[in-house]
């Protein structure tokens, strides 16, 4: 489909307000990048950094003079993409924070920009879980805890077919952690290959939220690869310890091998869908929900 004389005004208001002395970084999240009539003339150039799920487009870009990031290839929603690339932008350290960035996003295999945001980097976002508050370590995605941490109030809240259920996810250090459990069930993950298992992927959350119902836990990879579903979590006895009034075995089980491991462990309660986090056998992180669509 051709430009339209509003998608072309829309552009050049967007480069117009990225020129400004506020804004420190113009993201253009587009498959396509902006031709040389976009940028002549202006000085959005300098504040452009480009995120793109091609590696090879990336790598002209760069060649070109410009910044350019790395997403994954992956159907996000406009809002996902853009904190994906927020989040790969200040990795690369292209933005820092305190930095004013402009969001434009455009649709998929398209340079037509539909979408604008804008971001403080480092302040809280609409959407945005209190991760850094875990102090993880370097090995942690950010991004993977936070996707994590998302499905699991997804899953509190929603349940499966209307019924409430619990579940367990356990991140990072999973070679150890697969040493503390053995499989229940069949792994539905076994074989596949790692790209098609990643839960940066939203194909793969809305899989993993159809698995929470097996019983046991979840191990996945500081990356996000999904090794086991349906493990039990056996960590030896010494690792056991003390648990907030009303917490049963499953967070016994989610903080123990915390304590044996430098995973993380985040649970869904079964009867009231509150979200915990376990670093180190202590509750890092509880967040509780609003309501239940149950029923």
């Amino acid at each position: 489909m051709p430009d339209s004389k509003f998608d072309r005004e829309f552009l050049r208001a967007i480069l117009s307000l990225a020129a400004r002395e506020a804004v420190d970084h113009l993201l253009f999240v587009s498959d396509v990048p902006l031709s040389s009539e976009d940028l002549r003339g202006r000085s959005t150039k300098s504040k452009l950094v480009y995120a793109l799920s091609d590696e090879k487009a990336v790598e002209r870009l760069r060649k070109k003079g410009f910044r350019a990031v790395t997403i994954p290839p992956y159907e996000f929603t406009r809002v996902e993409k853009a904190k994906v690339a927020v989040v790969a932008a200040t990795s690369d350290g292209l933005v820092k924070e305190g930095d004013l960035v402009l969001c434009a996003v455009a649709r998929t295999g398209s340079r037509l920009v539909d979408t604008l945001l804008r971001f403080r980097i480092g302040q809280a976002l609409d959407e945005q879980l209190p991760i850094e508050t875990l102090g993880l370590t370097s090995e942690f995605n950010s991004q993977v805890v936070e996707a994590i941490v998302a499905l699991a109030l997804a899953v509190g809240h929603q349940g499966f077919e209307g019924h409430p259920i619990g579940t367990i996810f356990v991140v990072g250090d999973a070679t150890r952690v697969m040493e503390q459990s053995r499989q229940l069930t069949i792994n539905p993950f076994q074989g596949l290959p790692e790209t098609e298992r990643n839960v940066i992927d939203p194909a793969i959350r809305e899989a993993l939220k159809n698995f929470s119902v097996l019983d046991g836990a979840f191990v996945i990879r500081e990356d996000g690869v999904v090794l086991a579903a349906g493990r039990y979590l056996q960590p030896t006895s010494d690792a056991t310890g003390p648990l907030p009034l009303g917490l049963g075995a499953r967070h016994a089980a989610a903080a123990a091998v915390t304590r044996l491991t430098k995973a993380i462990s985040v649970t869904v309660s079964q009867s009231t869908g509150t979200v915990r986090v376990f670093k180190a056998g202590e509750v890092t992180l509880e967040l509780g929900q609003v309501s239940r669509r149950m029923g």
